[in-house]
């Protein structure tokens, strides 16, 4: 099975922006290493607290089971051709680093905690990676059909897995990761 341009664009975007942290090409250990040093700055959180160790402990986790799932020559890293490869190669819903993902990015846009993302929790976690915040802020619109929609837990969940799965160049959750537009 192969996966449309459109979608290789949206998964490119996850590749690059938010797990090759170190922008080297590939995904290893060490960009989640340095995603747990930046989610600690970004929430000012100190190195050595609670939060900080679960962070560490998820993103761990997550690492094992993408590479479990991705890494096919078993070096330690992925590839960009492993990453799309893993995506064409059927429903990646019942992948357990899915699911923690996802329950590590909602509580990550989640910073009040309320069960809820709003349009300022959302563009302050994507203008940190890079994307303007009148970017983040239509792709939030777009998401939320201009807060039309409260972004829940399970409306996010809904929203993921349409970003992962979808080739509707209109499709709200490709809003997902703060861009508005894969052209």
């Amino acid at each position: 099975m192969s996966i449309s341009e459109f979608r290789k664009k949206k998964l490119l975007h996850v590749f690059n922006v938010f797990f090759d942290e170190n922008n080297s090409g590939t995904i290893d250990e060490k960009d989640f290493d340095i995603a747990v040093v930046k989610i600690t700055k970004l929430r000012n959180w100190a190195a050595d607290g609670p939060e900080v160790a679960h962070i560490r402990q998820t993103l761990t986790q997550v690492w094992e089971s993408l590479k479990e799932g991705a890494d096919q020559d078993h070096d330690g890293v992925i590839s960009i051709e492993e990453w799309c490869g893993m995506w064409a190669n059927g429903d990646m819903s019942n992948q357990l680093w899915q699911q923690q993902y996802l329950d590590f990015f909602f509580e990550l846009e989640d910073t009040s905690g309320d069960g809820t993302i709003d349009l300022e929790e959302f563009v302050k976690l994507f203008a940190n990676y890079g994307i303007s915040k009148d970017e983040c802020s239509e792709a939030f619109n777009r998401l939320s059909k201009n807060n039309a929609v409260e972004v829940t837990k399970p409306e996010f969940a809904k929203l993921w897995h349409e970003y992962f799965t979808s080739d509707n160049p209109d499709a709200p959750g490709n809003c997902i990761f703060g861009k508005s537009k894969f052209t």
